[in-house]
Parts: C-alpha cells; structure tokens; sequence
C-alpha cells in the first residue's frame, strides 16, 4: 500500500483522484486544499488529515517523512489551479514523493525543463494524467494511422463545448495568466490526443480567440485538423440544447464520428495503475501539447478565412 497526499482536494476533478486512490488499494493520509468545503473525503478517506494552510500541510508531509512510522507520503497528487501545478509538483518531489500532476501539467514550455532538473536532483519522477492515450478508441485510431500509408492525410474536425455559468470568469479558470485561457483549461488534452494519433505537429493557426472560445487549425504529421472550443451554451447545436445536454463532444476523421465518449470517469483509475506500475507519462510527453498550448496563447488570431472550423460561421 502506498500512501498519498492531495493537493486541491476540494475542486471539481479532486473526487476522481480520490476514486483511484481507493480502488487501486492506496490510502490517503494528508489533503490541502483553501476551501473547506470537504464533505466528499468522508466517502474515500475520512481519516486523512486536512488542511486549509499550505504551510501547515508543508510541515505535516515532512513530520510524516521524518517521524518513519510507515506513514510517510509516496506520492503527491496535484489537482490545484493551473498556474500553481509547476510549484507543486517540485514540492512533491523536494519532499522525497513522486508527483502526480492534472493537465496542464505547467503553462508554459520551459517551465518543463526546469522541473526535468529538480526531477534529476530529486531522484524522484513526475507523472502526468494523460487520460485519453489510455482510451480504448483512441488508442484503436492511433494503431490505425500507424499501420496504414497513405499520401494523403486525415481530415479531422475536433469539435468540444462545455457550457459553463456566470462564475466561470470570475473564478481563477477565467483569469487566463492562472488557467492558461480557454485552449489550454479545456483543451490541452485533446491537443495531446491529436499529437498522440496523428504524429509531429507541423502547423498552428489561430482564427478566433476570446474570453469563452477559441478556434483554430493544426497540421500534424498526418491529419489537417479544423477546431472549435468553447464554454458558451449558445454554441451547443440546437438538437443537444434543447434535449438537456450542456456538453458537446465530436470528433470527425475523414467524415466518420469516432465515439469516444464513454469511459472517460474510470481512466482515471487506470492512469493510476500505469502509474504504480512504473508506465506513467512523464515530463516530455507533454511538452508538445504544452506549447502547442502556448502558440495558440500569443497567436495573432487570423479572423474567418483559410481552414477554418464550419462553427465559427454561425
């Protein structure tokens, strides 16, 4: 059994971590987190400790190194804000764990090679949440592209929208120098998904760009890929919208839906067991979505012309 810490235990995706801490047959022992609103813990580990003070939950993980009675911290999960991600993780690793760290694991391309030091100082390793390499479908596509050559490449239409309220730009998600903006708080892990299918990423343009979406096209190795991403409900086609649905997920190839919808609540779980297993994504299998990320950040957009994504006509 291995023993975990918690950082953001509080926020949206924090009970996911939770779940697969408990279903691989791991405890946590120390959750930090500003907000005290913690009821969920009480139904995975109501014996951990809490914390609302960093500096207090500093002190605690390393008493619990110190004290070696079998209850000292192997692993830090971080699922704090954006912005934060980059001092967490070398907390977790200065504090002799290996660090689990949600997407973006930094906002920022060379942030990454300053964490590959402290990981080398360390002798510890940070793990990233790259859920969607582990999804069956997507991994099926990618052995597809693999084993097929063709002259021509891919057409790929990404289309995500997740409706979010009034509080989103209020909150740190809408503050872009915390959340890294729209592409990078709801986007980056598709941005990996298509370097993970479709090879080395050749092109990136920007078409439209403001607070609650962004649009644009990449080239890959073997796909043209048109994108729209977007909090605003307004953008969720008209049949979703008036069924109930405020999440709007499709991706095309050469015109064929490819059905990756279900599954996504348990991949946490297992990038949890490639994790222990010794099989988790590390540092350089995010740097091309991280700056994929950061181009689309200080891109000029180009407005409606070229490749562009048929949503942004309506």
């Amino acid at each position: 059994m291995h023993n975990f810490a918690l950082i953001g235990s509080a926020g949206y995706i924090a009970p996911r971590h939770m779940k697969a801490i408990q279903s691989t047959g791991n405890n946590l022992v120390a959750a930090l987190d500003h907000s005290d609103s913690m009821g969920v813990i009480d139904s995975f580990f109501p014996d951990a400790d809490f914390f609302t003070e960093f500096e207090r939950f500093d002190r605690h993980v390393d008493l619990l190194r110190r004290v070696n009675d079998g209850r000292e911290v192997h692993y830090v999960s971080i699922a704090s804000p954006n912005y934060l991600h980059d001092s967490h993780v070398r907390f977790a690793l200065r504090s002799g764990a290996d660090a689990i760290c949600e997407k973006p694991l930094v906002l920022n391309p060379w942030n990454i090679d300053g964490l590959r030091e402290v990981e080398r100082d360390s002798g510890k390793k940070v793990n990233t949440i790259l859920q969607l390499r582990l999804h069956p479908a997507i991994i099926e596509l990618r052995d597809k592209v693999k084993s097929q050559s063709r002259v021509r490449k891919y057409e790929v239409d990404l289309t995500y929208i997740t409706a979010r309220g009034r509080w989103y730009l209020q909150s740190w998600k809408g503050d872009e120098k915390k959340s890294g903006g729209i592409a990078t708080n709801i986007g980056i892990h598709f941005y990996d998904m298509l370097h993970f299918i479709f090879g080395r990423l050749c092109e990136n343009v920007v078409h439209y760009c403001s607070p609650t979406k962004v649009s644009g096209y990449l080239e890959y190795e073997n796909a043209h890929v048109r994108w729209f991403l977007s909090v605003d409900e307004h953008d969720i086609p008209l049949p979703s919208l008036s069924a109930g649905h405020r999440t709007y997920r499709s991706i095309t190839v050469d015109g064929e839906e490819i059905e990756f919808s279900n599954g996504f609540t348990d991949l946490h779980t297992l990038s949890y067991e490639e994790i222990i297993s010794g099989r988790g994504f590390g540092l350089e299998e995010n740097r091309v979505a991280v700056e994929t990320v950061s181009e689309i950040r200080n891109a000029t957009p180009q407005g409606i012309k070229g490749e562009y994504h048929p949503f942004l006509k309506r």
